[in-house]
Formats: structure tokens, C-alpha cells, sequence
């Protein structure tokens, strides 16, 4: 019978100093298109690291900087210092803008998420096109989410990573609150739809807030 000690698993596989760590999480996050998780992380990098300790020393290391490492919903990503913004807009290149109704229906979305589609048209008082609703999956700003439990399931939509990510936002919670929007002018100083007299819901359309998308 042999008297060899078995070697530990942890003297086979020893991680690198947290030093080495760091450089790999700043490599994986520069070279990445989209945000990063602390599991896929962990998963590129070799046996016994702390991917979620590396990424908190590295972002503190990027404290005060140019770039800086955020938070963008359950993943990570290398991004531009909000306040440093302005010096990218000569090189940002607008496509297309987005209807009235395609930013009020993703308003709805990001505000009372998961929504069904019935529910986006109660709010806003008007039905919602097909086209509307393609546009922001095919953006990958809004997706399905799960199926309501009532009669006929209906599907519900969920703002995705993508939108919290084009917005600088962490989660759907750092969504400005109703007296930031109407302080920024973005929002109409006036009731709900849900309590507005028949007469003012006579008038919905007539440069209201929520007016009935034309077709096309």
C-alpha cells in the first residue's frame, strides 16, 4: 500500500495573485461588445479566482476616471464617465428616432413592467400597432417576459439589458420619478388618465400626451 499523500486539488490549481485577476476582468470587459456577468467571468478565468473581488478593487480603481466599470442589471461592462459624454456626440450617428408611440409604449413598459399589451393600450387610451411593438424588440430595447396567469395567458413585456444599458440605468428602479420628468418638462402637469372627466377624455388626441398613432 502506497504511503503517498494525494496532492490537494488546491496546490494543483493555485489562482493567480488578485493583481493578475484584475488585468483579465479589465481585458474581458474591453474586448466585449455586451455587459459580462460575474459567472461567465468566473468561467473564462483559471480555477480558484475571485472574478467578483477583482471586479470590485478594479472598480474602484476606475473611481474619478474617464472610463469607469458599471453595473448594467446582473452584469458588467467597461463605459464612457457620464459627465464625459458630450466629447462621443460628434461621433454618434442617429438612424432613426422613434415614434410618439413607440417612446410612450416603452415608457409604459419600463414604468409598470411585466405589462401586457392590453394593459399598454389601457394606459395609454389608444391601441398599439404591431409596428410599434416590432420596433423596440427589434431594437432589443423591450422582450417577453413570462405569461399572466389569467384567461388566454397573455404574454407580458419586460425593458431588457440593452435599454438599461443605453440609458445608463443599473436597474428599471433608476427610472427618474414623476416629479423629475415634469421638472425636465418631459412629462405634462396634469391627472392621470384614469381620473380625467369625460370631457377631457373628449379631447385625448388633440396634442394630449397620449394621441392615437396614425397607421404605418
Amino acid at each position: 500500500m502506497s504511503n503517498r499523500r494525494p496532492v490537494s486539488e488546491e496546490s494543483l490549481f493555485e489562482a493567480p495573485p488578485m493583481g493578475e485577476q484584475e488585468r483579465m476582468v479589465e481585458a474581458v470587459l474591453f474586448a466585449s461588445a455586451n455587459p459580462i456577468t460575474v459567472a461567465d467571468l468566473n468561467a473564462r478565468m483559471p480555477h480558484g479566482c475571485d472574478a467578483s473581488g477583482a471586479l470590485d478593487n478594479l472598480r474602484r480603481r476606475y473611481d474619478g476616471r474617464g472610463v469607469q466599470v458599471v453595473k448594467v442589471g446582473e452584469a458588467w461592462a467597461l463605459r464612457t464617465a457620464p459627465d464625459l459624454g458630450f466629447l462621443m456626440q460628434r461621433e454618434t450617428v442617429e438612424l432613426r428616432k422613434l415614434s410618439r408611440a413607440a417612446i410612450e409604449t416603452l415608457s409604459i413598459v419600463a414604468y409598470h413592467q411585466p405589462v401586457t399589451r392590453a394593459e399598454i393600450e389601457e394606459i395609454r387610451g389608444v391601441s398599439v400597432s404591431r409596428g410599434t411593438v416590432d420596433q423596440l424588440l427589434e431594437l432589443e430595447w423591450i422582450r417577453l417576459g413570462r405569461r399572466r396567469m389569467t384567461p388566454g395567458r397573455p404574454v407580458t413585456f419586460i425593458v431588457t439589458q440593452d435599454f438599461l444599458d443605453h440609458f445608463g440605468l443599473e436597474s428599471a428602479r433608476d427610472l427618474p420619478g414623476l416629479k423629475e420628468l415634469r421638472a425636465a418638462g418631459l412629462l405634462e402637469n396634469r391627472p392621470p388618465p384614469d381620473i380625467l372627466s369625460q370631457d377631457d377624455e373628449d379631447t385625448e388626441g388633440q396634442g394630449g400626451l397620449f394621441d392615437e398613432e396614425t397607421p404605418g
